[in-house]
């Protein structure tokens, strides 16, 4: 416990001592003074140190935050359990021992049964009332936990989406050097094409990779560009044809997307003047699609994983719309979604945060309304119980009031942290993750 709990609990011991001071006690002396305030301080501390201890056991064990069901029953168990020993241990030292107004025997015929009974019940109060201020605070750590996390998880993803665009400029000039090579030797006049081609082809990955997003109209022309570069080399030995709908030219795709998906077919296949390698660019229900014969050559050596790879990877980090892959006996086909817009991303990630900012907002009203019915309770029965005990101790009534809110709490309480409301969307939850 904190060095504010203690000061909490001696005021709370000033208060009640005041109370039983001037309401209950018929000798008004500094004596007595002494005697209650002596006498509330061992409730107050026994009782409040005993809970506090258990509930920073439980913090630690079981956090509210993980396992909140679990924690509100066990919660409950050990309220009543310490509260029940902790009122009996203080009832005995009171009665038998400080004032002694009866033996250890009367005190445990039942002649104190009522009075136990009403301290229990009072101790449940301040203890339920305690326990749920140690559930907001918790509530707050791990919201501003999760916030950090959010934050991180978004630093990473740039991060890492940083490093898969700077994979194509050094990826792109490799590859290309290593087809001009091949040209030098079998075709040098081939070659001084090839390399004027290159270095427009390379103007354009320098100015198109730290972007996150191009039109498809540029993206198709950077394609036909570089196919014709590759028609330098394979000549008669591949086949390209584009049949992109107009309208689709002013969506937009992540830069490089063809490029890579062209060294792909090239690089996995081959292709003879006999057995031309056939590559078709076209748009099909939302997508780009890019599709070839499939004629696979064996590896030689492992692939290093930047074309296909790198390009689901960059769509992950940047819209929740996947990339699909088909292939069969004759074909092979890549399907990469066409945005309609760049805000579309900043779109799905504004309306992900504005769901989870209202189900956030209706689970913490729901909380706000819990505990304000508990404040309430812990406030207006214990006036209650003042009350009926100054003008009629004879006829007691407070019972039925307490008896009756504390149901109605306690099925409040229950509705909110164990069964709740959205019990039907975690059990759907369940059955998606299952399928």
């Amino acid at each position: 416990m904190k060095r504010k709990d203690f000061i909490i609990l001696w005021w709370i011991s000033l208060a009640t001592t005041l109370l039983f001071f001037l309401f209950f006690s018929e000798e008004r002396s500094l004596q007595s003074f002494g005697i209650t305030f002596l006498i509330s301080a061992m409730y107050s501390f026994l009782i409040g140190i005993g809970n506090g201890v258990s509930n920073e056991l439980l913090n630690k064990k079981i956090p509210w935050a993980e396992k909140t069901t679990l924690r509100v029953i066990i919660s409950i168990v050990c309220i009543l359990v310490i509260n029940f020993i902790l009122v009996y241990i203080c009832n005995y030292i009171n009665f038998v021992m400080i004032q002694k107004v009866a033996t250890t025997e009367q005190f445990f015929s039942g002649k104190y049964n009522f009075i136990n009974w009403f301290m229990i019940n009072i101790a449940l109060l301040i203890s339920a009332f305690l326990h749920a201020r140690s559930f907001m605070e918790e509530l707050k750590k791990s919201s501003k936990k999760e916030v950090v996390e959010q934050k991180l998880i978004a630093g990473s993803a740039n991060a890492q989406l940083e490093s898969l665009k700077n994979q194509l400029d050094p990826h792109f000039l490799f590859n290309s050097l290593n087809v001009l090579s091949s040209l030098i030797d079998e075709n040098p006049e081939q070659a001084q094409k090839f390399t004027v081609s290159m270095s427009k082809i390379y103007r354009y990955v320098l100015e198109q990779k730290d972007k996150e997003l191009v039109t498809i109209e540029d993206e198709v022309g950077f394609a036909q560009t570089y196919c014709n570069l590759l028609k330098t080399r394979f000549e008669d030995s591949v086949d390209f044809s584009f049949e992109v709908r107009q309208e689709d030219y002013k969506k937009y795709v992540v830069p490089l997307s063809l490029q890579l998906l062209l060294e792909n077919c090239i690089k996995h296949n081959y292709a003879t003047s006999s057995k031309p390698l056939q590559i078709k660019i076209f748009s099909e229900e939302g997508a780009l699609c890019i599709e070839n014969n499939l004629q696979e050559r064996e590896q030689i050596k492992e692939s290093s994983g930047i074309g296909l790879a790198n390009i689901v990877q960059r769509y992950s980090l940047l819209t929740k719309k996947n990339v699909f892959i088909e292939k069969s006996v004759d074909f092979f086909k890549v399907k990469i979604p066409m945005l309609s817009d760049k805000v579309e991303i900043i779109q799905e990630v504004q309306e992900e945060e504005d769901a989870s900012y209202a189900k956030a907002k209706k689970r913490m009203k729901e909380i706000k309304s819990f505990y304000a019915n508990l404040i309430s309770y812990c406030v207006i029965i214990p006036f209650l119980v003042i009350l009926n005990l100054i003008t009629s101790p004879k006829n007691l009534w407070f019972y039925w009031p307490m008896l009756g809110w504390g149901m109605g709490l306690i099925s409040h309480g229950l509705s909110v942290f164990t069964i709740g409301k959205n019990w039907e969307e975690k059990k759907i939850k369940k059955l998606m993750n299952k399928s």
